[in-house]
């Protein structure tokens, strides 16, 4: 999601999050984790600072929950990927704006980096939404596959999810000039790492055409 569809649907999620609690989290995570765009990442932002700012909910559970939902929707679409994916990817693809360039980005990427892009790519938007089917279809073998995802969605959710929530529990505690700085700072690179993925993505799709030229089969 771009910066600003997440910060639209940041009240949304908020709300699912108090009807349903760690079930929304679950859901959201693994829904995005199998290949649809749907703000899964915000989710657990959005859960941990709940969590954070109101201890209505363990960040314990958050955490082990989102790491549940994306180990779990990244098998499935793994096994998607890996049944008939690549041919669902190219004929459907575009339509959840996986097109041409993108699926062969996604191979040249598995070729050369195979393990680190299902690792990383959890941190990574484009990425964590495809990456799974991406391994899938271009049969990627699952005991290396399950190793790299389920280690990934655990740093993932920890990191995310026990982040925000010491900085929800700190702003409760701290209104200074340095939290307000290191707040701008923290929102500063988030931005900044999307913004050098969408500078570079045209890239590496450029790299991915002179390294596997024609149309994918």
């Amino acid at each position: 999601m771009t910066t600003l569809a997440a910060l639209i649907a940041h009240g949304r999620l908020e709300q699912w999050l108090m009807d349903y609690g760690y079930l929304a989290v679950f859901v959201v995570v693994g829904v995005e984790s199998i290949g649809v765009p749907v703000p899964g990442e915000t989710m657990l932002i959005v859960a941990s600072l709940y969590a954070g700012g109101t201890h209505n909910l363990s960040i314990v559970l958050i955490v082990l929950v989102a790491a549940a939902g994306a180990i779990v929707g990244d098998n499935i679409g793994y096994t998607v990927g890996r049944h008939g994916g690549w041919r669902l990817l190219r004929r459907y693809g575009h339509r959840v704006g996986v097109d041409e360039r993108r699926l062969k980005l996604g191979r040249y990427l598995f070729l050369r980096h195979g393990g680190k892009v299902v690792f990383f790519g959890r941190f990574v938007g484009i990425l964590r939404t495809y990456a799974a089917a991406l391994a899938g279809a271009n049969h990627m073998p699952f005991p290396r596959f399950f190793s790299f995802n389920a280690t990934g969605g655990l740093i993932w959710a920890s990191i995310y999810g026990f982040g925000y929530y010491l900085a929800a529990h700190l702003l409760k505690k701290l209104d200074t000039p340095f939290t307000s700085v290191a707040v701008t700072v923290a929102v500063g690179v988030a931005v900044g790492m999307f913004l050098f993925i969408r500078r570079n993505i045209e890239e590496w799709e450029d790299r991915a055409e002179r390294a596997l030229p024609g149309p994918l089969y």
